[in-house]
């Protein structure tokens, strides 16, 4: 303990003109490093070890401080020299997107403030901006306003929540108290496609089904469920005595963007009153430009919806939302408390409403972003973003040693085939080839720091995934993506066949 208390100095405090000085320095760094992001690699082939060295993360914690205004100054660049930047124009490769500068600022004041947002009274006005960003998420892609929900860490726990959620509204018996082992029997079961990214398994863990509970609905040649094929499973399931508890489609899959048949999958379950979840992490802000007989319309009948701000809406991460049609759906799957009034008015408390009881300040930059953008300004990007990836697709085709294979919302995949190969791709040993081809491109695109894009597997073929959520890229990043894609390619199978060769 010090002797004097008195007048107390924490070693982690700062005075007023100092915090000032050391802020000030630190957004004009930031500002000149990120004006200098297109023209630096997107990222370095480096190991470990050199960033370890390079940031001077080998030593043991220090027994001494160190003058902060020096820490920040010596740390700010070396972190962006080391760093991969997906706000960079020709980052394509998984939904991240470029962060919005008032998201920053968000995340700056968000800090600032320090509200726990699990309780109304400790973060009064945080609560009332999250409920609001609530409410416009929901609108911007037609969801109905007088929805639940709350803002999470991503895709992955929005879908968990819509999950829980989901268990606590179908199962017959009570849950929560005496768990799904009180069935007699009766298996809880979720259905999905097996385009379905990997949260399902996660959940089906978490709410302990088990994902041997999970129904793998098959696809056809779209990539989208086979609708025929839920019913059969839900049918056949209920005349084993098991219980039919979620379907899950996917609006905007991770590998290629596709988007199942939501309207169908909304009035099967409607009929057989299954609770309906709509994965739209990535593909459901585009809701907001999609025609009134898309299909993501529908994921406005949906029970629960998952989406990420930070995918399409760019905020910084982390930031995503469950949406829950009966906002009560999700105090039935969480609270463990009467609702709260005060003065005759609801007082949300989001601890009742989710898993966290200590919540970060996430809506904040999602908040302001939104009343920058507007809904017209989001949609713009968002098409904007979708028609670069259909620019992108067209440069493909345009290339004689690429292969488009599938354009959905702004996903192209493609692959490299080298001129003699195409007519023999189909092939089993000239398509193992190329599988291994295309798998030893990504990772040299990837080193090279030109481009980053990422991989799927498409009927069986090994493509490279470029994804567009990124307001910074234009159309001559996009164009130059199948020359960079060529001219390594080319170099890599004539390395490749020398190897074989020798």
């Amino acid at each position: 303990m010090s002797d004097d208390l008195t007048h107390r100095h924490a070693a982690v405090a700062l005075e007023p003109d100092v915090f000032r000085a050391i802020g000030h320095r630190l957004v004009d760094d930031l500002a000149d490093l990120v004006a200098r992001v297109p023209d630096r690699p997107l990222t370095r082939d480096e190991p470990p070890g050199v960033i370890r060295e390079a940031l001077g993360l080998t030593g043991p914690l220090p027994e001494q401080g160190t003058d902060p205004a020096a820490l920040l100054a010596a740390i700010t660049p070396r972190l962006f020299a080391h760093s991969l930047f997906n706000a960079h124009p020709r980052f394509f490769g998984y939904i991240t997107a470029s962060p919005t500068p008032i998201g920053v600022f968000g995340d700056f004041l968000a800090a600032a403030l320090n509200a726990n947002v699990g309780s109304w009274t400790l973060s009064p006005a945080a609560t009332e901006v999250e409920a609001q960003t609530v409410r416009w998420l929901a609108e911007f892609i037609g969801y109905p306003g007088e929805c639940g929900g709350l803002l999470v860490s991503g895709g992955n726990m929005a879908n968990i929540v819509g999950f829980l959620a989901a268990r606590a509204a179908g199962t017959p018996w009570d849950v929560r108290s005496t768990g799904i082992g009180a069935g007699g029997g009766r298996h809880l079961l979720a259905y999905a496609s097996a385009e379905t990214h990997t949260w399902v398994q996660k959940a089906a863990d978490i709410a302990g089904l088990g994902t041997q509970a999970i129904r793998w609905i098959p696809t056809g040649r779209d990539q989208r469920m086979d609708t025929t094929a839920l019913v059969g499973a839900i049918e056949a399931d209920r005349a084993a005595g098991h219980v039919p508890l979620i379907v899950i489609g996917t609006a905007g899959s991770v590998s290629t963007g596709v988007v199942d048949p939501l309207r169908a999958i909304a009035t099967i379950c409607a009929d057989r009153r299954i609770w309906f979840h709509v994965d739209g992490a990535y593909g459901g802000f585009a809701a907001a430009v999609a025609d009134p007989d898309d299909d993501l319309r529908a994921l406005a009948r949906a029970d629960s919806v998952a989406v990420d701000p930070h995918k399409w809406l760019y905020a910084p991460l982390e930031a995503g939302c469950a949406l829950v049609r009966d906002p009560e759906a999700l105090r039935r799957a969480f609270s463990y408390h009467p609702p709260y009034y005060h003065f005759d008015e609801h007082v949300t408390n989001y601890v009742d409403y989710g898993p966290q009881n200590s919540r970060g300040f996430r809506a904040l930059k999602v908040w302001l972003a939104m009343r920058q953008a507007g809904a017209a300004g989001y949609r713009q990007a968002i098409r904007d973003d979708i028609a670069l990836s259909k620019a992108m697709a067209t440069a493909v085709s345009g290339e004689a040693e690429l292969e488009l294979v599938t354009q959905h919302l702004s996903i192209a995949t493609f692959r490299f085939v080298p001129a003699d190969l195409r007519a023999s791709a189909g092939e089993p040993a000239v398509a193992s080839y190329l599988n291994d081809l295309n798998r030893r491109l990504l990772d040299r695109i990837q080193r090279s720091g030109e481009l980053f894009v990422s991989n799927a597997v498409v009927d069986g073929r090994y493509v490279l995934r470029a994804c567009i959520v990124n307001f910074h890229t234009s159309l001559a990043d996009v164009r130059a993506v199948p020359a960079a894609a060529v001219a390594l390619g080319r170099a890599l199978d004539r390395e490749h066949r020398a190897t074989l060769a020798g």
